[in-house]
């Protein structure tokens, strides 16, 4: 089984920066990618950025050259960083990971808790 747990969320004014963490743990043989989606109310879930096990990156255009995702492939962990933040980032923000379970085959999907993101004066 695999556990990823969020941290980071919270409250922010316009133009002010956040750092989402997500730490993935259990039997994990290999990630294969991991993301950052979001759930605003009244809308559908988005994905935000994702980078995959070679490294490269993708983000959403609504975030292009605000928001960086990256991570610390020893500690299973990615990062989002925020900047620049905007009232209609508020929503809850989670974690996703495609991850190959030691002793099982195929890829196997998990989703983190999610966490609060807020932007507003």
């Amino acid at each position: 089984q695999v556990q990823l747990v969020e941290s980071g969320g919270g409250l922010v004014q316009p133009g002010g920066s956040l750092r989402l963490s997500c730490a993935a743990s259990g039997s994990i043989f290999s990630i294969n990618h991991m993301d950052w989606y979001r759930r605003a109310p009244g809308k559908p879930r988005e994905l935000v950025a994702r980078i995959t096990s070679p490294g490269s990156t993708e983000y959403t255009d609504s975030v292009k050259g605000r928001f960086s995702i990256s991570r610390d492939s020893a500690k299973n962990t990615v990062y989002l960083r925020m900047n620049s933040l905007k009232p209609e980032d508020t929503a809850v923000y989670y974690c996703h990971a495609v991850v190959q379970v030691t002793g099982r085959v195929g890829d196997y999907v998990y989703w983190g808790q999610g966490t609060q993101v807020t932007v507003s004066s």
